[in-house]
């Protein structure tokens, strides 16, 4: 409540009206005296707030005039409460102190005093208007101070509220991950601590499932990483869906994710929640903002068991895990076994060496020959990767291909090979072969337009024509992503280069999906090439393939001729052409180039 003003004060003296329209007059020099005694006495404060208290100090002072020349005190008070407000803030805030806001007070109030008095004198005003107008001039003070006492406990309190919400949301980010909302790696490994603490007491057995999705780096690299962040809430959705309420479902960053079980039973053991997972993951996930892409993800999961272990190393062994179900072929789950452990070690041995093999020229390309099959003259040889390691010797392309690829090195290591490539093919048409090159490009290469000024450049710098450069591509890579391949795709073709299907067979394009892509070759899988000589189905399977190729007015190529009755069959299907051992293996610079020269001797011999 309002404190009202002294009988005394319910009628003011007519006398004392000129006062205030004084005061309301000089209110500039209320303020130029109060800057003055605050000045000097080390309670300087930044420009900011000086600037608001000079403006409490010019509203006070109207209020008091305003009251002093009779407009009535509730004019006085509604005036006045701007001024409460502020100074409440400003103290509750910890902008200004409680002792620094009465202080200024008091200096105004002292400062008023001596305009009322010097006004007083200028007017002729009695000594009882004078009188009335500090008596005034102190309520006002009393009045004022203590509504700023109970403004600054109310700011106060909503300050400390804040303050109190805040901590809460910080100990929430502290513990959860932002984008999902799971419990993140600190409280997962506090849980699993407490889980283990338990069964140490009960001699059971805590369980960790690591849970990476496979090939989470295309999601971001062809719908972008609003859609990634977008899977990943419907990832952590799903798999909270089938956890039980007593497991601990959490995100450990990127796209790992972890559950953490006790006390389970026989029929529901850690293979059953790996199943149950796993089967969460397979509908696929609608993404974008109309959630107009549908796009089906799996994951790799790494089971670890442990009852005396630590939470990190319970963690860890899950972790080598699941590295060992995604070298199994992802889409499945791993359970930790010992042995894993030497495994990882050799795998990140090899890794190291890997990042180092480009900068320590490790790598070379062999070549392997392709042919014509209508007149079996060779039409030009395609560029394989080897690596040279000081100490292995030559690492098979099987061990350190996949490794790239999921390291992402397989993109460096891409661009020198077809740099490299294309250098040797202008070399050896500038020498007279007139052959063609063809390079491998991988789905990591394949996901970014980078590629499209690799292939530029590559060609700009080895003077090679376009023509006679293939860029291949697995069929399974091709249908990664439909429509940004097809662009990526149709950007290279303009450039003068020839498009290659490698693999052809195995993977699962429609006809659709082929005259989508400005292809010009077909490279039929090896394995059908095989199935040839062991029964008529092969040879069904042959003259579709190639029937395909005519019909869509693109070149058949079969990979891995090894025999004659092969080489013959193919013949009469009318493939186009072929490579295989039959013909000759991967040969280095020198032996590619005495083949080839061979190949011209034989030819200029026939000729004769």
């Amino acid at each position: 409540m309002r404190r009202p003003p002294p009988a005394s004060l319910s009628e003011l003296r007519e006398d004392v009206h000129p006062l205030g329209e004084a005061l309301k007059a000089r209110a500039a020099d209320v303020l130029e005296l109060t800057v003055a005694r605050t000045s000097g006495r080390g309670h300087e404060v930044d420009a900011v707030v000086q600037d608001r208290f000079q403006r409490i100090n010019r509203s006070s002072t109207i209020a008091l005039a305003r009251w002093i020349a009779g407009e009535g005190v509730e004019v006085a008070i509604e005036a006045g409460k701007e001024t409460w407000i502020i100074y409440g803030e400003l103290a509750a805030h910890r902008t200004a102190s409680l002792n620094q806001l009465t202080k200024r007070c008091i200096w105004w109030r002292d400062s008023v005093a001596e305009v009322l008095e010097a006004s007083a004198v200028e007017i002729g005003a009695s000594p009882e208007a004078l009188s009335q107008a500090l008596h005034i001039l102190q309520l006002t003070l009393e009045f004022s101070l203590v509504r700023i006492s109970k403004c600054f406990d109310t700011e106060r309190e909503r300050t400390d509220e804040q303050l109190a919400r805040r901590e809460e949301e910080l100990a929430v980010l502290a513990t959860h991950d932002a984008l999902t909302g799971l419990p993140n790696r600190t409280l997962i490994l506090d849980r699993a601590e407490q889980m283990l603490a338990r069964c140490a007491r009960s001699k059971a057995h805590v369980v960790a499932l690591f849970v990476d999705i496979d090939n989470f780096k295309t999601v971001n690299d062809t719908l972008g990483h609003a859609a990634g962040d977008q899977l990943l809430q419907a990832v952590a959705a799903r798999l909270d869906g089938v956890v039980r309420g007593a497991d601990a479902l959490g995100r450990l960053g990127g796209d790992e994710f972890v559950v953490i079980c006790e006390e389970l039973a026989l029929d529901a053991g850690p293979e059953v929640i790996a199943e149950r997972l796993l089967e969460a993951l397979k509908p696929p996930f609608e993404l974008g903002a109309g959630e107009e892409t549908r796009f089906t993800v799996s994951a790799s999961i790494g089971i670890a068991m442990g009852g005396r272990t630590s939470a990190e190393e319970l963690l860890r062994q899950a972790d080598i895990a699941m590295y060992r179900a995604k070298w199994d072929g992802k889409n499945r789950y791993a359970i930790f076994e010992s042995a894993m452990q030497d495994t990882i070690e050799k795998r990140a041995e090899l890794e190291m060496d890997l990042r180092d093999a480009l900068e320590r020229s490790e790598f070379f390309l062999a070549y392997q020959p392709t042919f014509s099959l209508h007149d079996m003259s060779p039409t030009g040889v395609e560029a394989l990767i080897r690596w040279n390691h000081p100490v292995r010797g030559i690492v098979p392309p099987d061990e350190f291909i996949p490794l790239a690829e999921e390291t992402g090195l397989i993109t460096e290591i891409g661009r020198w090979v077809l740099k490299h490539a294309c250098s040797q093919g202008a070399a050896w048409r500038e020498a007279g072969y007139t052959i063609g090159m063809a390079v491998n490009v991988s789905a990591r290469q394949l996901d970014d337009d980078q590629l499209i000024a690799d292939v530029e450049a590559a060609l700009s710098d080895s003077g090679l024509a376009p023509e006679a450069l293939t860029i291949e591509i697995t069929e399974t890579t091709l249908m990664r992503n439909v429509e940004e391949t097809a662009r990526r795709l149709v950007a290279i073709k303009e450039l003068g280069v020839r498009i290659a299907i490698d693999d052809f067979g195995t993977g699962y394009s429609s006809l659709a999906h082929l005259q989508r892509f400005p292809v010009d070759a077909l490279k039929i899988d090896r394995s059908f090439i095989t199935g040839l000589s062991k029964n008529k189905e092969g040879e069904t399977l042959i003259h579709t393939l190639v029937q395909l190729g005519k019909a869509l007015s693109i070149e058949t190529f079969a990979e891995g001729i090894e025999q004659q009755q092969q080489l013959t069959k193919l013949r009469d299907e009318d493939c186009d052409s072929g490579q295989g051992f039959f013909f000759a293996r991967p040969l280095d610079v020198p032996a590619t180039e005495a083949f080839l020269q061979s190949c011209v001797n034989s030819s200029a011999a026939v000729s004769r």
